[in-house]
């Protein structure tokens, strides 16, 4: 299907990955047209194997998580060369929920006062209280499971009851409450029960390559079956160049090109939702510069593209004399513990990390990139290490909340480009002081806590290059617009009737998985747009 060009549409969104499927979604049910550009397709969930003894062979072949490596013709290059992280990420309908691990978090109420309690970073022009009943929603729509009552928490309920625990997670469970340290069964947009479009979980581990059996919430599932039956028109294989504005700077539609054919089309809209993630995002505002926004749209501030935060992550694994069922899901969350995910005053850092309790996974996993690093095991000794690892290891990923510095950004590269020939974006990204600081801390107390719980031996990975999944702050929100991209609604300071739906407005990041805050701004954003609809400004050229 191509746009439709004759065709005026009340709103535009670039992107269906979750931002954009839940704002189609929420628009849809407010009588709005609607149609979504995706540079990506359908996923083709016949080329995953994880029913199948070949599945770790064949696993990174089609979903394997970089683009730079994957190379579709629905991706584009990035230029990492001065990025100490790369970036990990899924191009097509369902976006990168096709490929992550579905641990399901709030940013804590803190998150959105870090100036204000840590006087660093900027606080957020929106609070905890202002998201919640959003938050409350979009766990609905996501299949969230878990236990609700975490005491890091205010209270909230989690719709889906909670996986069993196995002797993994006990073992560790035992061990934190010797420390006193926190823990808590993990919480995943993943049903262990039927729930709408999704089936129950069956365990197999698989979630990080795409879900065959159809438990995990990737929004291809969850949301786009709803909005196309709203009258939404979902259009793949679109990428999308440009935004363009009038003489008064107001949008007036997308300039994309239809991948099948070559051609480049016009989509009109009353107003446009970009939700292109913290990449693509700043790219498409910077390459849609014009006599009205001759920096590139929305950019009067400089700040586009600038604040890229990449949640740094390091992995602390711990070898065992027991067997558990390592290879069984879900892959990213057994449990969590957020103990030291606060400022501490007996600490030379600022923030926190969170911690998720993962396996190590099937006899492949044992000796691969992630989550060993540097103690990957290809070698002379790969049947040793394979028998050591395989069953008798678990692993703390800890995800490191950075601040957001002006230096780490997204800007257009001078000569890389995609298939369409549209700029690529090149990230400039380093940990700073703080970072590092932050991750010598807390991978020695995961080392503390895996030998509390019987581990014999410690094996450590303090700093995992292909760890980029949370790409964070590119065109950060804030009051005020010399020093920001957005408002509190995600609308453009500079263009009255362009919004932001995805993780590049967040001005800090936490130290948990975005994807819930995500999903929670965009149904907030949208149901704001719904209601003041009658209120908002949008180009003569649309009227």
């Amino acid at each position: 299907m191509r746009g439709n060009d004759a065709k005026t549409y009340d709103v535009v969104i670039v992107g269906a990955g979750p931002s954009g499927a839940v704002a189609a979604k929420r628009f849809a049910e407010a009588g709005m047209s609607v149609i979504c550009l995706e540079q990506g397709e359908y996923p083709d969930y016949t080329l995953i194997k994880s029913d199948g003894l070949d599945f770790e062979f064949t696993k990174d072949r089609f979903y394997t998580w970089n683009p730079n490596k994957r190379q579709a013709s629905s991706d584009y290059p990035v230029n990492d060369t001065e990025s100490e992280v790369s970036p990990l990420m899924w191009n097509g309908v369902g976006g990168s929920s096709m490929l992550y691990a579905a641990a399901w978090h709030r940013f804590k109420p803190s998150d959105f006062r870090v100036k204000t309690l840590d006087g660093v970073a900027d606080d957020w022009p929106i609070s905890y209280e202002d998201l919640a009943p959003y938050y409350d929603r979009v766990s609905e729509d996501f299949s969230v499971s878990g236990v609700a009552g975490d005491p890091t928490y205010p209270y909230h309920d989690i719709p889906l009851p909670p996986f069993n625990l196995g002797d993994m997670e006990k073992k560790m469970i035992a061990a934190h409450d010797r420390l006193g340290w926190h823990w808590w069964p993990g919480v995943n947009a993943i049903a262990s029960v039927k729930h709408g479009n999704l089936e129950p979980c069956i365990r197999r581990g698989a979630c990080l390559w795409g879900c065959f059996a159809g438990a995990k919430a990737s929004v291809d599932r969850t949301h786009w079956p709803v909005a196309r039956g709203l009258g939404v028109d979902l259009v793949p294989k679109a990428r999308v160049l440009r935004v363009e504005t009038d003489k008064e700077g107001l949008a007036t539609g997308v300039t994309y090109v239809d991948r099948d054919t070559g051609q480049t089309h016009f989509q009109p809209g009353r107003i446009v939702v970009i939700c292109a993630n913290g990449l693509g995002t700043p790219r498409l505002l910077l390459n849609s510069k014009s006599a009205s926004h001759p920096d590139g749209l929305a950019n009067s501030s400089g700040m586009v593209g600038k604040r890229l935060m990449m949640h740094p992550i390091a992995t602390v694994i711990g070898l065992y004399d027991d067997f558990f069922e390592t290879w069984q899901g879900p892959f990213g969350q057994r449990l969590y513990s957020l103990e030291f995910a606060e400022t501490r005053k007996d600490t030379d850092f600022v923030r926190g990390a969170k911690w998720q309790l993962m396996g190590t996974g099937g006899p492949l996993n044992t000796i691969g990139a992630f989550p060993w690093g540097d103690a990957a095991g290809w070698g002379e000794d790969f049947h040793r290490t394979v028998k050591q690892r395989f069953g008798r290891s678990m692993d703390w990923t800890i995800i490191i909340e950075d601040l957001p510095d002006e230096d780490n950004r997204v800007v257009l590269d001078d000569s890389l480009v995609d298939e369409d020939g549209m700029p690529a974006p090149k990230m400039i990204y380093k940990n700073n002081e703080n970072t590092r600081r932050m991750t010598k801390f807390n991978v020695e107390k995961a080392a503390q806590s895996l030998r509390e719980s019987g581990a014999y031996d410690i094996l450590e990975a303090p700093f995992v290059r292909e760890t980029g999944w949370h790409m964070l702050g590119t065109c950060v929100m804030g009051r005020d617009p010399r020093t920001s991209v957005v408002d509190g609604e995600c609308r453009a300071h500079d263009c009255q009737n362009l919004f932001i739906f995805d993780g590049s407005v967040m001005p800090t990041g936490s130290c948990v998985n975005p994807t819930g805050t995500v999903a929670a701004l965009a149904l907030r954003g949208a149901e704001l747009i719904a209601q003041k609809a009658g209120e908002q400004k949008i180009s003569l050229q649309t009227a």
